[in-house]
């Protein structure tokens, strides 16, 4: 049998990137389109009958949906005779992911008028090392049209099932490899799942 060691480094010489290409059939864990629309809408008073919409693009995002859900949604859907709905899903979820130098400088909101926090470079590399629990750093690759990018897991957005589908056409640009994404997966459960305690006074 071969040594974890030896497997690992077989693994290491073979995967030369964090990103694959795939010829979609379906949606996955880890996709990532780019120039992808967003609406967000939100009420303008208490009566719930007037609504404003706000039309955004968002330079990439990253599908964040467990791809075995995603699975079972595309099988489901594609049955011959469906008789039961429980697998489809309603809408994926997806988190914006801005290239790093503008979100470095700041700048990585201002097309929508919004003021965000400079990085100096030390506390910049706390985030592509992943040393910083709030942000996930991809490293780019040019030969794959991916720059370097950044997720604030603050932020993040549901598209309805179908419009994603719609946009993979003119949007998908690469999709994340497995190991990178359970990765990514796993640190953005941890950030939402985090427990703020109160600060307790010493008496």
């Amino acid at each position: 049998m071969e040594s974890r060691e030896k497997l690992l480094d077989t693994f290491q010489r073979t995967i030369d990137s964090p990103y694959c290409k795939y010829s979609k059939t379906r949606v996955c864990q880890g996709d990532i389109l780019r120039d992808s629309p967003i609406i967000e809408w939100e009420f303008m008073d208490s009566s719930y009958k007037k609504y404003n919409i706000i039309k955004n693009t968002l330079p990439y995002i990253v599908v964040m949906t467990q791809d075995c859900d995603l699975e079972q949604d595309y099988n489901n859907r594609n049955e011959e005779v469906c008789e039961k709905h429980d697998k489809h899903m309603q809408s994926i979820l997806v988190c914006p992911a801005y290239p790093a130098e503008k979100f470095r400088l700041g700048e990585h909101l201002e097309h929508i008028d919004r003021v965000m926090e400079k990085w100096n470079s030390k506390r910049f590399k706390k985030i592509k090392d992943q040393k910083n629990e709030r942000f996930h750093f991809f490293g780019a690759d040019s030969k794959m049209q991916v720059p370097e990018l950044i997720i604030d897991f603050k932020h993040y957005y549901t598209i309805p099932r179908n419009t994603i589908y719609m946009m993979m056409d003119g949007h998908y640009l690469v999709t994340i490899r497995e190991l990178f994404r359970e990765s990514l997966s796993q640190r953005f459960s941890y950030f939402l799942s985090r427990i703020g305690l109160p600060k307790i006074k010493e008496k």
